[in-house]
């Protein structure tokens, strides 16, 4: 039996990348049962440890909270090492084992042709191979990051900030202790705690796949910016929510405040309101005297400005703020909202405003994820296929971009990207596809003009 260890800091960054990829071949025909079977061990691991982990990361967070009041670290990012927020560690728990009974996605055979009598051709799904990890802040991504790699069979290697340090150590060597008896190679997962290895693991293309980052916008841009190997993410968090003329106001005050307040550092916080000019008088008040009375710095374009100012009381309309152009291209992570108006051409169809709304979204969205709410499904099937974002919904929080949410488990992320994964990235994401051919001895040249013909006839699954 192979054991997991916890890689020493010292190795170099090409030894580790060497490893990995040497074990990811071993992991990526372990059976199901191996691989479930090390997930469980996590899960009882962390559980047990949970007083220990979280006491590192209380440390972590003292730590952090200077650095902040000094000027060295967001609030943004604040919030987003704290492990002991409501609900965090058990969502983390959870997720170990809601991956952990996912279908296996390796080995699915998801085409099938003949190609001729005795000559099949299949499209098999198979892991990527070498992950790399490097984030902030969020020490819940190790567990994340490890159960859905060793659930579909990647190996990967985790580099945290130094934010996290004492988080990272304690939920590390748990692990490491946790996986001591299974099957899963040693060097399947490596958690790396040394500074000043990035620059060095971007350059080792050969041996890693796919790099994600999971941390702030600067992050994200300069991985993008410094490597050859593929990266699966996103810069930005830039979300919009548009409310047409014919949204339900109840409905809409509770997806504002979710969507805005929910988690407001979060990458799937609205940032932007466009509203219908037509819906001024009708779901607008509402929906701001809300957000004011809960804190929400609203910051408003001169329409909306204008119409709030009569319908608001007078020390709500007093606290309105005017939005600058740079208001609808930033990523607050903060209790603001910009408000943007969508005019209301005369004798113009419900669909033109829509298009307008569009037409802003995609010119300022981060392609992350955004929303309509309207009583209209014509309308919100204009909206969600014209929008050009990883996700889009209807008369529901964009807080549902999850992939704990979406019922893959738990998530290495969410990606904009346009080729592979998109969207919240669970296990699917983490697999690619290789074709095999299941041939009786036949060669290329006997087929074509004045030899054998295809057959090309697709097979069931």
């Amino acid at each position: 039996m192979e054991t997991f260890t916890h890689v020493s800091h010292k190795l170099p960054p090409l030894e580790v990348a060497k490893a990995a990829s040497i074990s990811s071949r071993s992991l990526a025909i372990l059976p199901t049962k191996a691989r479930n079977d090390a997930l469980t061990a996590i899960h009882h691991a962390l559980q047990e440890s949970k007083e220990t982990i979280l006491a590192a990361n209380a440390k972590d967070l003292e730590l952090a909270t200077k650095a902040a009041e000094e000027g060295e670290l967001s609030q943004s990012v604040l919030k987003r090492l704290d492990l002991g927020r409501k609900g965090k560690w058990e969502d983390m728990l959870q997720g170990i084992l809601d991956v952990r009974d996912l279908e296996d996605p390796v080995n699915k055979i998801t085409l099938r042709t003949r190609l001729d009598d005795g000559l099949e051709l299949e499209r098999v799904t198979c892991p990527i191979g070498v992950l790399l990890i490097i984030f902030e802040a969020r020490p819940e991504i190790i567990a994340n990051i490890a159960s859905l790699a060793i659930k579909s069979g990647n190996a990967a290697i985790l580099k945290g900030g130094k934010e996290t340090t004492l988080s990272f150590q304690a939920i590390s060597t748990t692990i490491s202790n946790a996986l001591t008896n299974t099957f899963v190679a040693n060097t399947s997962i490596q958690l790396l705690t040394t500074r000043d290895v990035v620059a060095s693991l971007l350059d080792l293309d050969k041996y890693i796949d796919l790099v994600i980052p999971r941390g702030s916008n600067e992050l994200v841009r300069y991985i993008k910016n410094n490597t050859r190997i593929p990266v699966l993410g996103h810069a930005d968090g830039l979300c919009s929510i548009y409310i047409h003329r014919d949204a339900d106001k109840d409905m809409a005050v509770k997806i504002l405040v979710d969507a805005k307040l929910g988690y407001p550092a979060a990458c799937n916080a609205v940032e932007t309101l466009l509203v219908d000019e037509a819906a001024f008088d009708t779901v607008l008040p509402e929906v701001a005297s809300t957000l004011l009375e809960k804190g929400v710095s609203l910051r408003c374009d001169a329409a909306s400005k204008s119409a709030l100012s009569s319908s608001l009381t007078k020390s709500q309309a007093a606290i309105l703020q005017e939005a600058t152009e740079e208001d609808y291209m930033t990523e607050f992570l903060a209790p603001i909202l910009a408000i943007k108006t969508i005019p209301t051409p005369p004798d113009a169809s419900p669909s033109t405003s829509c298009s307008l709304a569009i037409a802003h979204i995609n010119a300022h969205s981060s392609k992350h994820t955004d929303a309509i709410l309207t009583s209209s499904k014509e309308i919100a099937e204009q909206f969600q296929s014209g929008v050009d974002s990883a996700c889009v919904f209807w008369n529901t929080s964009i807080r549902m971009a999850d992939g704990m949410r979406f019922g893959f488990g738990t998530e290495v992320g969410i990606s904009t990207n346009k080729i592979h994964a998109r969207g919240p990235v669970g296990l699917e994401g983490l697999m690619i596809y290789k074709y095999r051919i299941n041939g009786t001895g036949q060669v290329a040249g006997e087929y074509g003009e004045g030899g054998k013909q295809w057959k090309h006839e697709r097979l069931p699954l």
